[in-house]
This record gives structure tokens, sequence and C-alpha cells, in this order.
């Protein structure tokens, strides 16, 4: 475990910085049972800086994993009313939210892959109010991460128990920023940076984005008239600044739901519900997938993909550079949060409305209409290489500019 000096820091950097808690505010944090410590950190900090109330929702992956390997089949299409009421609830109350996401990432391989559907599924329309209001930004909210013993395991296999935990966290702590000075200040002047690429993106209005690499990407995707680029912090609906994800590297739009066509070919594992899904090729036609092919995990990339009507269409285009901190560590961390920022991703599912104009106030149909793909599931998956190569059609004269070259953004005004 770290110095508890440090620990604090990325606490408070947590609430100050990535909720931004403000006075009289409630904070929920969902968080597993094995991180407990570091969310009564959080408590702490969050009533420093004033909040009302803290609020735990404590769950337990070995107990998840019981019950997805011996409950009935029934079970699975049910959520608890009571749980949905304390997600809406306290997201009405205008609650902050903070999410540890650390999970055993092969928890669930040997689980019958319908069973995780069917709960997603559940969870997702029960859950879809709540889900809304994180999406259009109605609360501020964050996803961060602390080890835990099994996925410490896997990211540094061979090392004693409580070593790899320790060079988990030295690994996580330098991602968002934590031990080299004033972290809220490397935060501040990492937001700015990744400001001026969203703005320069925004002034090129891009019809269309090309991506092409050696291993067989070569796919086109449509942006929506109307697009915005966002990275680094956002503003809620209310104006409080806030960082979604924490580390973020990743500057992001919104595809057009029926315009990608052509090959992408994933670059780093997918790790979904408690499962690897490697070696992945995909083919889209009008926005589609239309063929999937996974060296491994492949009965989970199928499920995944019929999770529902908007699951095989794209929801998210997010650029990353190739030499971001993250990508220059060399590890696989076997998570979403950290492996998304160190490479360029798409997302399967839902879009953020929040990345067309005015989105936030359109109803899912007219957003439909827009070109801005609706689902239960949003996961990303990453595509970013050293000789990724994107370039941009501009939407008022065609002319084409590049906007990643070997990997990295092309040089933009600063």
């Amino acid at each position: 475990m770290p110095d508890k000096k440090l620990l604090r820091a990325y606490a408070r950097l947590i609430v100050k910085v990535g909720v931004n808690l403000q006075r009289d505010q409630i904070l929920v944090v969902n968080t597993p049972l094995t991180c407990a410590p570091f969310a009564r950190l959080l408590a702490e900090e969050a009533y420093r800086a004033g909040a009302h109330e803290v609020v735990m929702s404590w769950n337990d992956e070995v107990s998840d994993h019981i019950k997805y390997g011996m409950a009935p089949r029934s079970v699975f299409s049910e959520f608890p009313e009571w749980k949905r009421l304390f997600y809406t609830d306290y997201a009405e109350q205008g609650a902050a939210f903070v999410s540890i996401a650390a999970r055993d990432p092969e928890i669930f391989h040997d689980i019958e892959p319908q069973r995780l559907t069917s709960a997603q599924q559940a969870a997702g329309a029960a859950l879809l109010e709540y889900r809304a209001r994180l999406m259009s930004n109605k609360n501020t909210w964050c996803v961060v991460s602390v080890p835990t013993p099994a996925w410490a395991a896997k990211v540094f296999p061979g090392c004693v128990a409580g070593e790899a935990e320790q060079r988990l966290w030295e690994a996580i702590l330098k991602t968002v920023r934590i031990g080299g000075g004033d972290a809220v200040a490397a935060w501040q002047e990492h937001i700015a940076f990744l400001h001026r690429a969203a703005a320069f993106l925004n002034a090129q209005d891009f019809a269309s984005l090309h991506y092409t690499n050696g291993l067989g990407t070569d796919l086109v995707v449509e942006l929506p008239e109307g697009h915005l680029w966002a990275g680094g912090s956002e503003d809620s609906q209310t104006g409080v600044s806030f960082v979604a994800n924490m580390p973020t590297e990743e500057v992001y739009t919104v595809p057009h739901r029926d315009g990608v066509d052509g090959t992408v070919v994933a670059t780093k594992p997918l790790v979904y519900q408690g499962s690897l899904i490697e070696g992945m090729r995909l083919r889209f036609e009008h926005g589609r997938v239309v063929t999937a092919h996974a060296e491994s995990g492949g009965e989970k990339l199928r499920e995944l993909l019929a999770t529902d009507e908007g699951a095989c269409h794209l929801g998210e285009v997010a650029l990353v550079p190739y030499d971001s901190p993250i990508s220059r560590s060399g590890l696989l961390f076997y998570n979403t949060l950290f492996d998304e920022n160190a490479a360029c991703h798409l997302a399967f599912g839902k879009a953020y409305p929040t990345c067309l104009k005015d989105g936030a106030s359109l109803e899912s149909l007219e957003l439909l209409r827009r070109g801005v793909n609706d689902s239960l599931l949003h996961e990303d998956f990453m595509v970013g290489s050293n000789d990724l190569s994107i370039v941009g059609k501009r939407r008022a004269d065609g002319r084409e500019v590049p906007v990643f070259i070997k990997g990295n953004f092309a040089p933009f005004p600063s």
C-alpha cells in the first residue's frame, strides 16, 4: 500500500476535480468490498469538502460469481425495485457519483454468457433514467480505480500478492498524476491541452474520419452534422466542471450510427463481463457490424453484439495519442478505464447526447433521427496502433486534413 499521504491526495483529487463535489451535495460511491479502505478515504475527503452525506453502494464479485453459477435462470431477468429507486432518487436529488472500477478480469470466464447478458439487459432497462442523467451531464460523475489482489495478479503475473498490488498502485497513481508535485495543477494543464485539441477538431467540422493501419484496419466513420468534440473536463447542466474518467487522455465525439463502413482490428483485449475477448476483427456496413471474429472470447463477443439493436452500432469515437503516458508504461491493465487511455478507441452501443449540439435536450427518437445511437450498453474497444493514420474530410469544402500520423496527433495550432 502506498504512503497514506499519496492515497489522500488521490482521494482529494477525485472529490475536488473528478466530481467537483459542491458544499451540501450528496456523494454516492459505487465500490467493490475489496476497495473499502480507499472508499472510506473518499468519504473523509468528501466530508472535508462539505458533503451533506456520503452513501456507499457495495458490491462483491465473488458473491456475484456464486449467484451467476447457481441461481435459477429466471432471476437474471429481474432487477430489484429498491436498487432502481436508490440510483434514480439520489440522482434526482443532484448527487454526485464516483464508481471504483476494479474487477478480476476473468472472474466470470466459466459463467454461461446468456446469464450475464440477461442480467445486463435487466439492469440496463431498470436504470435507464439514471444512466441517461449521467450521460447527459445532469449529474457529475467520475470513474476511477484502485488495485484488487486478483486484478493485480493478472497485470503482474509471477509476483507475490503484496508486490503485485504495490506495483499496480504505483502504476495507477502515475496515470492520475499523483506523486510528482501539485496534482491539481498538473490536471489543470492536462485538461487545457485536451480542450485545445477538441477546439481544433470542432473548428474543422469533419464529415467523416478515415482510419487505416498495417494491421488491416480500413474504416470510414461518418460524423453527424452538429457533432461536438469534448475531452478533459465537462460541464454539468448546472455549470459544474467535472472529469468523468481518471485517468483520461482522450478527446471524443459521436459517430453517425448508420455511417460506419469498412474493417477495424482491435489492438488490445476487451474485458467484458469478467472475460477476455482477444484478437477482435469487425466489418461494418451502413453502420452495423455484419461480421465479427475473435481469436478467443468469440461467444462473449456475439452476446455483446446481440444485447439489443443498438449494440452492433457505434456510439463513440475517441482519439488518444499512441505516446500517451499509459501507452508508454508498456502495461496491459486488463481494465478498460486504463487501456482505453492507451490507444484510440471506438465504443459499441449508447452515444453521449452531449456530443451533439443541443443533444442533451432532445428526446431519444429525435437523437436517433439525427444519427445518435442508443443502447443499454456502452463498451469501448481499442483500435490505436503506432502506425495508425486518421484523415478527416471537412464538411464545408471536402478538404482532407491529417488528424493522426503514425499513431499520434498531427500538429495543430496551440
